[in-house]
């Protein structure tokens, strides 16, 4: 067995359900750093909206698996890039030509891909360079028809085995399970940032987000919360559940619900925060938590999330995918597929209740959700098993009332 293939092994041994699924730290900081606290402002009250007032549903969808030429079912990452659509899988990259509708091009590592699991991908608008997150290979680069390989041994990298990437102007993050590292392609320089330099009590990364807006990167840290780092005067901002309490959360609305935090998604001046234990939402003014039972989204457990504006975000839970459609109405939508009969459905809630049950053929290609990217209208979603494109003919924001799709 080679390197490779051993090194891959090994971290598979650790319940490799999904990336967001790994060993773990054993411990989480004794005394967080409050971002709120009780006596927080409230966050306002849902905007009624009649029943027959719904969001949009992604009625349409198409699958890919391995029978439509992707090189592996388990979808770690997804990533849309105008006509293309790159595929991060547990073995290998695929690219999708979005106007045919088909795989297009599979790379594994006997054609030159550095390691096997992608976890994470981002492309720099600039160059067009694709960077891949690598689950314990660290960091490749795909330009000009070549892989260029980061690794701890060669690089600044802090950590091989990568979670995120973000692309920030002239810069790349990554982030690991040992910190945070910086790197700029043109000058071949790295900034590493962990409990040495950044207010990290854990030092696992799982998610880093740039806010072009406002010039802000965001950290997803197990047990440090949610960082924001300002990329102009180099200071760090710390968003965690200010109560301390691991198993509850102490008081509504106060913070972010949980320290452990899988992801984070700035859009329109407001933060999205996913969790292992429920989601948050901060305009700056107002935290919400979101949880499961109050709102009708299909777990609390969530891998990942993508928001597409202040209102709208989308959550990759262990048991469907959620969606936020509405904030100020509290309406939501969980897409999930029926393990026995194979097709999919769509539950409309608001404020918990249950508005509108939608049967289709097909939505998610499976109900472990584990990343998503917004495409336009559409919606690209990697799963257990394959990837889903939610396409979003007649895609409105908000409500509509009687609209087409519920005809």
């Amino acid at each position: 067995m080679n390197r490779h293939a051993s090194m891959l092994a090994a971290i598979l041994s650790v319940c490799f359900a999904t990336a967001a699924i790994a060993a773990e730290p054993a411990a989480a900081p004794p005394r967080p750093i409050p971002s709120a606290g009780p006596g927080a402002p409230p966050s306002p009250a849902a905007v009624p909206a009649a029943d027959d007032e719904l969001p949009y549903v992604y009625t349409k969808w198409k699958h890919f698996t391995v029978a439509d030429g992707l090189p592996n079912d388990h979808i770690f990452s997804v990533k849309a890039d105008g006509p293309r659509v790159w595929v991060g899988t547990e073995d290998g990259l695929a690219l999708i030509d979005k106007p045919s509708g088909k795989v297009v091009r599979t790379w594994k590592e006997k054609d030159g891909l550095p390691f096997r699991a992608i976890t994470a991908i981002d492309v720099d608008p600039k160059t067009g360079d694709v960077w891949l997150g690598l689950f314990g290979g660290g960091l490749a680069r795909y330009s000009a028809g070549r892989f260029d390989h980061f690794h701890q041994l060669n690089s600044g990298l802090v950590n091989d085995v990568v979670y995120g990437v973000a692309v920030q102007e002239d810069f790349v993050w990554a982030a690991t399970t040992a910190g945070a590292s910086r790197y700029h392609p043109v000058n071949g320089t790295w900034k590493i940032f962990t409990e040495k330099n950044a207010p990290m009590e854990e030092i696992w990364n799982y998610g880093v987000a740039y806010d072009r807006k406002n010039n802000k990167m965001f950290l997803a840290v197990w047990g440090s919360g949610c960082l924001e780092f300002d990329i102009k005067t180099e200071n760090w901002k710390v968003y965690l559940d200010p109560d301390g309490e691991m198993e509850i959360d102490l008081y509504r609305d106060d913070g972010i619900v949980h320290v452990i935090v899988t992801g984070a998604s700035p859009v329109e001046d407001v933060l999205w925060i996913s969790s292992y234990f429920g989601m948050s939402r901060y305009d700056g003014r107002h935290w919400r938590g979101i949880y499961a039972h109050e709102t009708g989204l299909p777990s609390d457990f969530t891998n990942n999330l993508k928001a597409r504006s202040a209102n709208e975000c989308w959550f990759a839970h262990d048991k469907g995918l959620g969606v936020v459609a509405d904030f100020p109405t509290e309406t939501v939508v969980a897409y999930t597929r029926d393990a026995e009969t194979l097709r999919g459905q769509a539950k409309l809630f608001r404020c918990g209740k249950l508005l509108r049950t939608v049967d289709m053929e097909h939505a998610v290609p499976h109900s472990f959700i584990i990343n998503l990217d917004h495409d336009g209208n559409d919606t690209w979603v990697a799963t257990g098993k394959g990837l889903g494109w939610a396409i979003g003919d007649g895609y409105y924001a908000g409500l509509k009332k009687n609209p087409d799709w519920a005809k």
